[in-house]
């Protein structure tokens, strides 16, 4: 199964920034919204993970929050067991 990695972003966000930079750092491809001027975008993004901040990432469909919890995954060695699992 090969993973599928979504993330909304805002051209002015340090957070979306921070985000891509560590799922670049880990190798995985993903696939970006730029919702800044996107009103239709922003839209699909708050109906698929009941907020409205950015950045919102999903990975194979699941959404696992934004920016803060995506490097708590990291830090707690989970975000690597996840990619490898949807690797394989």
């Amino acid at each position: 199964m090969s993973v599928k990695i979504e993330i909304y972003t805002k051209v002015y966000c340090a957070y979306c920034q921070r985000a891509k930079e560590l799922l670049r750092i880990k190798g995985m491809d993903f696939v970006e919204y730029d919702i800044t001027d996107d009103q239709h975008r922003a839209a699909e993004m708050q109906q698929r993970s009941q907020q409205q901040t950015t950045p919102k990432i999903f990975i194979n469909d699941a959404s696992i929050g934004g920016c803060l919890e995506l490097f708590d995954l990291d830090e707690q060695g989970v975000l690597d067991t996840l990619l490898e699992v949807c690797r394989t």
